[in-house]
């Protein structure tokens, strides 16, 4: 049983085999505009943490390698701790040299010396094997920075000897990129920059826009264009920065991977999680109150999750944590799907109403008040039934749990009518019809083979105080 998502197999020969998202049709768009435009830009692919950016961007790598295109993947934030970012962009840069030819990054190295602000000696000559590897390229490495120092000293009365150290590197880097290839443009992807710590990632920014951005390189910057202006804010040390105007000046084009389909999401979590091992167990088969589990289950994470506006990393840890606390359930014991994952993901992400829930705080009134208001209002007619129900079994199983605390307390009373009940808390989200219909649900309940289950079953399960079978 999986209780992790690990990262998706990317197939060389088919990098969207196992994308559950249809994503594929987004990189075939952004491949068309990097082969128009194939003199080079900036491309800001913007979304949000938790979308899935460094997969789709993995998977996009391997489909431009496959169409001949060369490639260099950075996550910039594995690398922010001890690299200056022009020696970590020419580390990568490093990788297109056929092997055993060095002279020609040999000459790019040395320009890049020149300009390397706060590269010491003693650094440059660690960089230089780390990246490298050779030892006669390591000491003209060090032999130049020693000079690229005094010139970084020079810089400040001489401006006109800078802007030459710049257009030497730069005129070097465009002669690198373009020797021996097809007219198809360098795709580099950088990742995680929002990640990084401030200071690297506003370094990387400048220093890839002053250095780096020449004829036949496209940088493909992956980003959480909000989580990068507040480290651009935090660098500057003012609130008042215009970080979106800040990013204008290194973003030729911004784009943005559209929201999934959260349905079909959920359905591949539900697989991925192995669900079925739980639900399609033939001990609970032979049972048929457990027959539409499945069917609960992913009903009510479509229509709930779909109104929360969940990340995809978000409905991962909520399909783990529903999966692992499955595994604490007897095969002959109910578990109320929608009851079960409303529970899961209150536990998660409105932790004070679940422990008001777990600690009895709440009266009757107060309880249905608290959860009336998280589902939903504009369903079809199919949906609002399935969760008016869900939200009347819940009321129900709270009630048998609140008079464990409170005997005397009541729920409803019998009415003449058969079949009906005339409640005792107010729902504010029903109309005539569907009160009638909730009341006959409390009802149905109340003459059920669990009228005398209480919630803290479902509660104690959630919050893994029950033991894991294997």
């Amino acid at each position: 049983m999986n209780i992790k998502h690990n990262d998706l197999v990317i197939t060389p020969e088919n990098p969207f085999e196992h994308c559950k998202l249809d994503r594929k049709k987004y990189a075939d768009v952004l491949t068309t505009i990097v082969n128009t435009y194939a003199d080079g830009f900036v491309l800001a692919i913007n979304n949000e943490w938790g979308t899935g950016k460094t997969t789709f961007v993995k998977m996009w790598e391997q489909q431009l390698k496959n169409q001949e295109f060369r490639t260099l993947y950075f996550n910039a934030w594995e690398n922010d701790f001890d690299v200056n970012p022009i020696a970590a962009v020419l580390g990568e840069l490093k990788k297109l040299l056929p092997k055993g030819n060095k002279q020609g990054f040999k000459s790019l190295l040395q320009k890049g010396a020149v300009i390397a602000k706060n590269v010491m000696p003693s650094v440059a000559k660690g960089i230089a094997k780390r990246y490298i590897d050779v030892d006669e390229v390591t000491k003209s490495i060090e032999d130049v920075s020693k000079s690229g120092f005094e010139i970084l000293k020079e810089e400040v009365d001489n401006y006109a000897k800078k802007q030459k150290g710049i257009t030497d590197f730069r005129n070097e880097l465009e002669k690198f990129v373009a020797k021996g290839y097809n007219s198809k443009p360098l795709v580099f992807i950088i990742d995680e920059l929002d990640r990084c710590r401030p200071n690297y990632a506003v370094e990387v920014l400048e220093q890839m826009k002053h250095f780096f951005t020449v004829p036949g390189i496209v940088f493909v910057l992956s980003i959480d264009k909000t989580q990068l202006g507040n480290a651009i804010r935090g660098v500057y040390g003012s609130e008042h920065i215009d970080a979106n105007e800040y990013l204008r000046r290194f973003i030729d084009i911004e784009y943005s991977i559209p929201e999934p389909s959260v349905s079909n999401y959920c359905a591949y979590l539900y697989n991925y999680y192995n669900f079925n091992d739980f639900f399609n167990n033939a001990d609970r088969g032979r049972n048929r109150g457990f027959r539409d589990e499945k069917k609960a289950f992913l009903m009510f994470t479509d229509i709930y999750f779909s109104d929360k506006n969940l990340k995809l990393r978000q409905l991962d840890k909520l399909f783990a944590h529903a999966r692992i606390a499955l595994s604490s359930f007897n095969s002959n014991q109910f578990v109320f799907p929608a009851v079960y994952v409303f529970l899961i993901y209150t536990y998660s992400y409105n932790k004070i109403l679940f422990e008001n829930i777990k600690y009895r705080r709440l009266n009757l009134q107060e309880f249905f008040r608290s959860i009336e208001h998280l589902f939903p209002s504009d369903m079809h007619a199919e949906s609002k039934k399935f969760i008016t129900n869900m939200q009347a079994l819940l009321l129900y199983f709270y009630y048998n749990y609140y008079k464990e605390f409170n005997p005397n307390v009541k729920l409803f009373n019998y009415k003449p009518e058969p079949g009906m009940v005339d409640l005792l808390v107010t729902p504010s989200f029903l109309d005539n019809e569907e009160l009638r219909y909730f009341s006959a649900r409390i009802y149905d309940f109340n003459s059920a083979d669990y009228s005398d289950f209480s919630l803290d079953f479902l509660l104690d399960r959630i919050s893994l105080l029950e033991n894991i079978k294997s």
